[in-house]
């Protein structure tokens, strides 16, 4: 069984990740004889010494014997997927994922039939990329087992093991891939060829993922660094046909929207906005927004930002036209979000600081004005 630390964090970021509620976790796990360690992103995140988002953590415990030490304890918990082995602590109004170490021993692309096991090593092997396959115990202890740590360094994504294998476990990994790839590495142009080469062989199954899990990591991708140079490779390698997008995307449109969107002071577009890019008409907008099954707010942003991008790209157009479109009823967002698709960076700042105007007459004000009028005329206005 593989368990011998490979190094040691001693950070302040880390040191400050160590909570009362979290260090009690621990060590019920370990007065029990278990281990209990941090895995996945979290571990990744304290290299760059960057605070996490969300803790995972792992235990060779089995999910019915991590109820039973909860019950124990008298502490609160969720079986939250239980056949993936992972049971929710609560504790003090947070949540702390456990799940046990595992193998899938039976995989389709989309779903994994697992096994338990007690081997931190195996349970490392099934991730997908090197850097999201380290563990850290609370001590500060680092497990390594496929040189993550290095990788991360390097600011190299490679996947753990065969790329070819690691896919098709899940064929989403492509796309996590090139999300990884933006958030990692330095170059656009950085890749191994090999895994290029996987990922052209293996881009077919992606056509069995769901259309939300899809759009959940392309967003992420589209507004992360070098999306135009990953999105151009993922057209090269047919992964943007097997994933639904059109077929003749405007990438020149995509990387001068990308562009202006990297120079907006504290702020970005929404992914839609950028997703539209690829698309022509108002159509195709909506064909691509059924297709990905985006919410009614990004189907009506997208196809208002395809609707109004001529009309943002005019260079005599006048911020009175832009109030008059909040007049009718488009919100204000909408507008500004047009106006920074087109560049037009100005205009949406003027338009941002600008109130419609409340209408001056009401029901009652008219009313009053009809009974004046018959006073004095014996007619109605």
């Amino acid at each position: 069984m593989a368990s011998m630390a490979t190094g040691k964090l001693d950070t302040q970021t880390f040191k400050a990740l160590l909570t009362p509620d979290l260090l009690l976790l621990e060590s019920i796990f370990r007065k029990s004889g278990y281990g209990f360690r941090l895995v996945g992103g979290v571990v990744r995140d304290l290299l760059l010494d960057k605070r996490p988002k969300d803790i995972d953590i792992a235990t060779e415990c089995r999910p019915d014997v991590m109820m039973r030490l909860f019950e124990a304890n008298g502490i609160r918990y969720i079986p939250t997927g239980l056949q993936h082995g992972t049971v929710t602590a609560h504790i003090d109004h947070r949540n702390y994922e456990i799940t046990t170490l595992r193998l899938d021993r039976v995989t389709d692309g989309r779903h994994a039939v697992v096994e338990f096991t007690k081997d931190w090593r195996e349970d490392a092997e099934r991730r997908d990329l090197t850097i999201n396959a380290m563990s850290l115990d609370l001590q500060g202890n680092l497990y390594d087992y496929f040189s993550g740590e290095q990788h991360l360094a390097e600011k190299k994504v490679v996947f753990v093991g065969d790329a070819r294998k690691r896919i098709c476990e899940d064929f989403l990994r492509i796309l996590r891939y090139f999300r990884f790839y933006g958030r990692i590495s330095p170059s656009p142009d950085r890749h191994d060829p090999a895994t290029l080469e996987a990922i052209r062989e293996t881009a077919e199954g992606l056509t069995a993922i769901s259309a939300e899990r899809i759009w959940m990591e392309m967003a992420k991708i589209l507004q992360g660094s070098h999306a135009p140079h990953l999105l151009r490779t993922m057209y090269d390698l047919q992964v943007a046909r097997h994933i639904g997008l059109p077929e003749c995307g405007d990438l020149t449109e995509f990387e001068n929207v990308w562009s202006v969107m990297k120079r907006i002071d504290g702020g970005t577009l929404q992914p839609v906005s950028l997703l539209m890019t690829l698309v022509s008409s108002s159509e195709e907008a909506h064909l691509l927004a059924h297709r990905w099954k985006l919410s009614n707010s990004e189907r009506k942003l997208g196809v208002f930002v395809v609707d109004h991008r001529a009309l943002g790209y005019r260079q005599d157009l006048h911020i009175k036209t832009c109030q008059d479109l909040l007049v009718d009823g488009v919100p204000c967002s909408s507008v500004v979000e047009m106006l920074h698709y087109c560049n037009r960076l100005e205009l949406a700042r003027q338009l941002e600081q600008w109130k419609v105007p409340k209408f001056p007459v009401n029901g009652r004000r008219s009313a009053v004005c009809r009974v004046q009028g018959r006073s004095r005329t014996g007619e109605d206005d």
